[in-house]
């Protein structure tokens, strides 16, 4: 079995328990809003890191990060992107087992006509009294099972 780490919307804060909460993840995807890239280098201490470019990533160090990316992990392909309502393609069409979002800030994980739909929350500033958490993917050949982490912060 490989884990998956998720986070998202960390706005510049890289916290230390969302750090331990991705603490044995075989990968690390980052679903936008990063804030700045030493997130992407911590993060990378940890393991491989996907990342896509949110709304709030500007500057140079933003340029090389894509809108949108694909991340397979054994037989399970996963589409990332930073805010669903600007999605252009059909994931299951496309043959993705998960999409990845981030940008509402609110934990979410949902099957919709066979695939995952996860948000993993914001890991950064808190907003209004929304969860402060992560998520994983559990993916075991062509099976994928994700979960949400609240960081109870």
């Amino acid at each position: 079995m490989k884990r998956v780490g998720l986070i998202s919307d960390t706005h510049g804060l890289l916290r230390p328990q969302a750090l331990d909460a991705l603490r044995g993840s075989d990968h690390i995807v980052h679903a936008g809003d990063i804030g700045a890239h030493a997130i992407l280098d911590a993060l990378a201490k940890i393991a491989p890191v996907t990342a896509v470019r949110g709304n709030n990533d500007h500057g140079a160090w933003a340029s090389a990060i894509p809108d949108d990316a694909v991340l397979i992990v054994d037989g399970v392909s996963m589409y990332v992107i930073h805010d669903l309502a600007t999605m252009t393609i059909d994931p299951r069409a496309a043959g993705h087992r998960v999409v990845v979002s981030g940008h509402s800030h609110r934990p979410s994980c949902e099957q919709r006509r066979g695939v995952w739909y996860v948000n993993p929350g914001s890991a950064g500033p808190r907003r209004f009294t929304l969860p402060v958490a992560v998520g994983e993917i559990a993916v075991e050949g062509d099976e994928a099972q994700p979960r949400l982490i609240d960081l109870r912060i």
